[in-house]
């Protein structure tokens, strides 16, 4: 056991696979607890209810590419590198995507060098940080597939509340606890 989490008098844990490897690893039952990572999920269901499809891609890009997107942190271990090199790849067999960052991180003035590399920078939005749930709900409804190379956590969770489906690997070892 970790001489410090020892200390607590009880331990709050993000999901119920991190739990069962606490309690594995000798932890009480008793005081180690799921919490559950989440969302604003009454405001997002509200939103959900009354959002309406809008052009705000086509407005943006000026085509009608289908849409990925990514709602997170830009950090390596979402390795969004991968993403980058798919829309350039598909660019030169003739298929064409929009790419959406929606957030921030220490990855993203690298992503920006390899955007500009591949020269798809008429393609790929970095549309930064969004706190505003309004606006999140109308950038991923309107988006047409949620990649996350790495890890997808509670990007998952958000962009399936607003019906956009999500592509990840399948190791859930290294997924989120959500």
């Amino acid at each position: 056991k970790r001489p410090l989490l020892n200390m607590a008098e009880g331990l709050g844990i993000e999901g119920n696979h991190g739990r069962e490897l606490m309690l594995k690893d000798g932890f009480n039952p008793q005081t180690t607890l799921t919490i559950h990572n989440s969302l604003a999920y009454s405001e997002q269901l509200r939103l959900r209810n009354t959002i309406k499809p809008s052009k705000i891609y086509n407005d943006h890009f000026g085509n009608n590419y289908p849409v990925l997107i990514f709602l997170g942190r830009l950090t390596p271990v979402k390795q969004l590198d991968m993403i980058v090199t798919a829309v350039a790849h598909l660019n030169n067999k003739g298929e064409y995507f929009n790419l959406v960052f929606v957030g921030d991180g220490s990855e993203r003035e690298r992503l920006e060098k390899m955007v500009n590399s591949y020269g798809v920078d008429s393609q790929v939005w970095f549309y930064g940080a969004c706190y505003d749930e309004v606006k999140n709900a109308e950038l991923v409804y309107n988006a047409d597939l949620c990649v996350a190379p790495g890890n997808i956590g509670l990007t998952a969770m958000h962009v399936m509340m607003f019906g956009c489906p999500a592509l990840t690997h399948d190791c859930f070892k290294w997924q989120m606890p959500e």
